[in-house]
Protein backbone atom coordinates (compact mmCIF):
# COMPACT_ATOMS: atom_id res chain seq x y z
CA UNK A 1 0.00 0.00 0.00
CA UNK A 2 1.47 3.41 -0.95
CA UNK A 3 2.38 5.36 2.21
CA UNK A 4 -0.03 8.07 3.30
CA UNK A 5 -2.50 7.20 0.50
CA UNK A 6 -5.25 6.16 2.87
CA UNK A 7 -6.56 7.16 6.28
CA UNK A 8 -8.56 4.80 8.45
CA UNK A 9 -11.02 5.59 11.23
CA UNK A 10 -12.74 3.18 13.58
CA UNK A 11 -15.91 4.69 14.99
CA UNK A 12 -16.26 3.68 18.63
CA UNK A 13 -17.77 4.89 21.87
CA UNK A 14 -15.12 5.65 24.54
CA UNK A 15 -16.66 3.17 26.97
CA UNK A 16 -16.65 0.29 24.45
CA UNK A 17 -13.38 -1.12 25.76
CA UNK A 18 -14.01 -4.76 24.84
CA UNK A 19 -14.82 -3.76 21.27
CA UNK A 20 -11.70 -1.63 21.10
CA UNK A 21 -9.56 -4.56 22.20
CA UNK A 22 -11.03 -6.61 19.36
CA UNK A 23 -10.29 -3.76 16.95
CA UNK A 24 -6.66 -3.65 18.04
CA UNK A 25 -6.28 -7.41 17.58
CA UNK A 26 -7.65 -7.13 14.04
CA UNK A 27 -5.77 -4.04 12.88
CA UNK A 28 -2.40 -4.40 14.58
CA UNK A 29 -1.70 -7.28 12.20
CA UNK A 30 -2.18 -5.02 9.18
CA UNK A 31 -0.08 -2.26 7.61
CA UNK A 32 -2.85 0.29 8.03
CA UNK A 33 -2.35 3.62 9.77
CA UNK A 34 -5.53 3.97 11.79
CA UNK A 35 -7.10 5.69 14.77
CA UNK A 36 -10.28 5.60 16.79
CA UNK A 37 -12.90 8.25 16.05
CA UNK A 38 -15.10 8.98 19.05
CA UNK A 39 -18.67 8.09 18.21
CA UNK A 40 -21.61 10.34 19.01
CA UNK A 41 -23.50 8.68 21.86
CA UNK A 42 -27.16 8.82 20.92
CA UNK A 43 -28.20 8.29 24.53
CA UNK A 44 -26.56 11.61 25.44
CA UNK A 45 -28.09 13.68 22.64
CA UNK A 46 -30.19 16.64 23.65
CA UNK A 47 -33.44 17.00 21.75
CA UNK A 48 -34.51 18.76 19.63
CA UNK A 49 -31.65 18.05 17.24
CA UNK A 50 -31.42 20.69 14.46
CA UNK A 51 -30.80 18.12 11.70
CA UNK A 52 -33.71 15.95 12.78
CA UNK A 53 -37.32 16.99 12.13
CA UNK A 54 -39.56 14.39 13.82
CA UNK A 55 -42.84 15.41 12.17
CA UNK A 56 -41.35 15.23 8.69
CA UNK A 57 -39.60 11.96 9.51
CA UNK A 58 -42.82 10.36 10.68
CA UNK A 59 -44.69 11.59 7.62
CA UNK A 60 -42.12 10.55 5.00
CA UNK A 61 -40.48 7.54 6.64
CA UNK A 62 -43.39 6.17 8.63
CA UNK A 63 -41.52 5.79 11.94
CA UNK A 64 -39.07 7.68 14.13
CA UNK A 65 -35.34 7.05 14.18
CA UNK A 66 -33.99 6.04 17.55
CA UNK A 67 -31.44 8.22 19.41
CA UNK A 68 -28.68 5.71 18.69
CA UNK A 69 -29.52 5.65 14.99
CA UNK A 70 -29.20 9.43 14.94
CA UNK A 71 -25.93 9.21 16.87
CA UNK A 72 -24.61 6.65 14.38
CA UNK A 73 -25.42 8.98 11.49
CA UNK A 74 -23.72 11.94 13.18
CA UNK A 75 -20.65 9.78 13.85
CA UNK A 76 -20.26 8.92 10.18
CA UNK A 77 -20.71 12.58 9.26
CA UNK A 78 -17.65 13.32 11.43
CA UNK A 79 -15.67 10.72 9.50
CA UNK A 80 -16.76 12.21 6.14
CA UNK A 81 -15.57 15.62 7.30
CA UNK A 82 -12.14 14.20 8.18
CA UNK A 83 -12.01 12.62 4.73
CA UNK A 84 -12.60 16.05 3.18
CA UNK A 85 -10.16 17.80 5.52
CA UNK A 86 -7.27 15.46 4.67
CA UNK A 87 -8.31 15.06 1.02
CA UNK A 88 -7.50 11.34 1.19
CA UNK A 89 -9.39 8.15 0.44
CA UNK A 90 -10.79 7.07 3.79
CA UNK A 91 -11.60 3.66 5.20
CA UNK A 92 -14.43 3.87 7.73
CA UNK A 93 -15.05 1.01 10.13
CA UNK A 94 -17.46 0.51 12.99
CA UNK A 95 -15.98 -1.29 15.95
CA UNK A 96 -17.76 -4.66 15.53
CA UNK A 97 -15.82 -6.03 12.56
CA UNK A 98 -13.59 -8.93 11.71
CA UNK A 99 -11.21 -8.95 8.74
CA UNK A 100 -10.81 -11.72 6.19
CA UNK A 101 -7.44 -12.99 5.05
CA UNK A 102 -7.80 -11.09 1.77
CA UNK A 103 -8.67 -7.75 3.38
CA UNK A 104 -5.40 -5.90 2.68
CA UNK A 105 -5.16 -7.36 -0.80
CA UNK A 106 -8.55 -5.86 -1.63
CA UNK A 107 -7.70 -2.49 -0.08
CA UNK A 108 -4.49 -2.34 -2.14
CA UNK A 109 -6.44 -3.30 -5.25
CA UNK A 110 -9.04 -0.59 -4.71
CA UNK A 111 -6.40 2.07 -4.13
CA UNK A 112 -4.59 1.06 -7.32
CA UNK A 113 -7.87 1.10 -9.29
CA UNK A 114 -9.42 4.15 -7.66
CA UNK A 115 -10.65 5.47 -11.02
CA UNK A 116 -13.29 2.70 -10.96
CA UNK A 117 -15.14 3.84 -7.84
CA UNK A 118 -16.15 6.67 -5.49
CA UNK A 119 -17.54 4.64 -2.60
CA UNK A 120 -17.22 0.89 -2.04
CA UNK A 121 -19.06 -1.31 0.43
CA UNK A 122 -16.77 -3.84 2.14
CA UNK A 123 -19.41 -5.64 4.20
CA UNK A 124 -23.10 -6.53 4.10
CA UNK A 125 -25.71 -8.00 6.39
CA UNK A 126 -27.99 -9.41 3.69
CA UNK A 127 -27.56 -11.12 0.35
CA UNK A 128 -28.39 -9.15 -2.77
CA UNK A 129 -28.41 -9.55 -6.51
CA UNK A 130 -25.29 -8.13 -8.15
CA UNK A 131 -24.46 -6.46 -11.45
CA UNK A 132 -20.83 -6.82 -12.45
CA UNK A 133 -18.97 -3.53 -12.96
CA UNK A 134 -15.36 -4.74 -13.19
CA UNK A 135 -13.64 -8.08 -12.67
CA UNK A 136 -10.23 -8.21 -11.01
CA UNK A 137 -9.28 -11.86 -11.21
CA UNK A 138 -10.91 -13.55 -8.23
CA UNK A 139 -12.51 -10.30 -7.04
CA UNK A 140 -15.49 -8.45 -8.49
CA UNK A 141 -16.56 -4.83 -8.24
CA UNK A 142 -20.34 -4.95 -8.38
CA UNK A 143 -23.46 -2.84 -8.04
CA UNK A 144 -25.91 -4.30 -5.53
CA UNK A 145 -29.32 -4.75 -7.09
CA UNK A 146 -30.95 -4.41 -3.67
CA UNK A 147 -29.88 -2.86 -0.38
CA UNK A 148 -27.78 -5.47 1.51
CA UNK A 149 -27.83 -3.31 4.67
CA UNK A 150 -25.04 -2.47 7.07
CA UNK A 151 -22.37 0.23 7.33
CA UNK A 152 -19.70 -1.58 9.29
CA UNK A 153 -17.05 -1.05 6.62
CA UNK A 154 -16.69 1.05 3.48
CA UNK A 155 -14.08 3.12 1.69
CA UNK A 156 -14.76 6.46 0.01
CA UNK A 157 -13.00 9.31 -1.73
CA UNK A 158 -13.21 13.00 -0.70
CA UNK A 159 -15.56 13.91 -3.56
CA UNK A 160 -18.03 11.29 -2.34
CA UNK A 161 -17.68 12.50 1.25
CA UNK A 162 -18.53 16.03 0.12
CA UNK A 163 -21.73 14.85 -1.56
CA UNK A 164 -22.74 12.72 1.42
CA UNK A 165 -22.35 15.71 3.74
CA UNK A 166 -24.08 18.08 1.36
CA UNK A 167 -27.23 15.99 1.14
CA UNK A 168 -27.43 14.92 4.78
CA UNK A 169 -28.32 18.28 6.28
CA UNK A 170 -31.53 16.61 7.41
CA UNK A 171 -31.30 13.18 8.96
CA UNK A 172 -34.41 11.16 8.21
CA UNK A 173 -33.32 7.58 7.49
CA UNK A 174 -30.81 5.14 9.00
CA UNK A 175 -27.22 5.66 7.93
CA UNK A 176 -26.95 2.45 5.88
CA UNK A 177 -30.12 3.33 3.96
CA UNK A 178 -28.80 6.80 3.23
CA UNK A 179 -25.55 5.42 1.81
CA UNK A 180 -27.62 3.47 -0.74
CA UNK A 181 -29.92 6.44 -1.47
CA UNK A 182 -28.36 7.18 -4.86
CA UNK A 183 -31.19 9.41 -6.03
CA UNK A 184 -30.50 11.70 -3.11
CA UNK A 185 -26.73 12.16 -3.24
CA UNK A 186 -26.01 10.82 -6.79
CA UNK A 187 -23.23 8.47 -5.60
CA UNK A 188 -23.43 4.94 -6.91
CA UNK A 189 -22.33 2.83 -3.97
CA UNK A 190 -20.48 -0.19 -5.30
CA UNK A 191 -19.35 -3.32 -3.47
CA UNK A 192 -16.29 -5.56 -3.73
CA UNK A 193 -16.80 -9.31 -3.52
CA UNK A 194 -16.07 -11.54 -1.83
CA UNK A 195 -16.57 -9.09 1.02
CA UNK A 196 -13.34 -8.64 3.01
CA UNK A 197 -15.07 -7.59 6.24
CA UNK A 198 -17.63 -9.38 8.38
CA UNK A 199 -19.52 -8.43 11.53
CA UNK A 200 -18.65 -9.93 14.90
CA UNK A 201 -21.36 -11.87 16.65
CA UNK A 202 -21.86 -9.24 19.35
CA UNK A 203 -24.78 -6.98 20.14
CA UNK A 204 -24.92 -3.77 18.14
CA UNK A 205 -24.43 -0.45 19.89
CA UNK A 206 -27.59 0.60 18.03
CA UNK A 207 -29.40 -1.45 20.61
CA UNK A 208 -32.53 0.68 20.70
CA UNK A 209 -33.63 -0.14 17.14
CA UNK A 210 -37.04 -1.88 17.33
CA UNK A 211 -37.07 -5.53 16.31
CA UNK A 212 -40.53 -5.20 14.79
CA UNK A 213 -39.75 -2.47 12.25
CA UNK A 214 -41.41 -4.35 9.42
CA UNK A 215 -42.25 -2.92 5.97
CA UNK A 216 -45.37 -0.78 5.85
CA UNK A 217 -48.52 -2.23 4.31
CA UNK A 218 -52.03 -1.19 3.45
CA UNK A 219 -53.41 2.27 4.17
CA UNK A 220 -50.32 3.42 6.08
CA UNK A 221 -48.11 2.65 3.09
CA UNK A 222 -50.48 4.48 0.74
CA UNK A 223 -50.47 7.56 2.98
CA UNK A 224 -46.68 7.52 3.19
CA UNK A 225 -46.43 7.22 -0.60
CA UNK A 226 -48.75 10.20 -1.05
CA UNK A 227 -46.67 12.26 1.36
CA UNK A 228 -43.57 11.43 -0.65
CA UNK A 229 -45.26 12.44 -3.90
CA UNK A 230 -46.17 15.79 -2.34
CA UNK A 231 -42.59 16.13 -1.09
CA UNK A 232 -41.17 15.48 -4.56
CA UNK A 233 -43.64 17.81 -6.24
CA UNK A 234 -43.53 20.86 -4.02
CA UNK A 235 -40.24 20.82 -2.10
CA UNK A 236 -37.18 22.59 -3.47
CA UNK A 237 -35.03 19.89 -1.87
CA UNK A 238 -37.18 16.76 -1.71
CA UNK A 239 -36.19 14.14 0.83
CA UNK A 240 -37.22 11.30 -1.49
CA UNK A 241 -36.42 12.58 -5.01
Amino acid sequence: MPPHSLQTFVISLPQSLDRQENVKKELLNTNLEWSFLEAVDGRKLTFPIPQYLPKEVQKLLGFQLTPNEIGCFLSHQKAWQYCINKNLPTLILEDDFTLSSHFEEIIDLLLCRSEDWDLVRLQALMRSSDHLIQAYGQYSLVYNGSDPLGATAYILKPAAAQLLLRYSGHIYEPLDHYLEHQRKHSIRMLAIKPYPVDVLGIDSTISDRPNDRSPMKGVKKIIRSLNRVIDRTFSNEPWFP
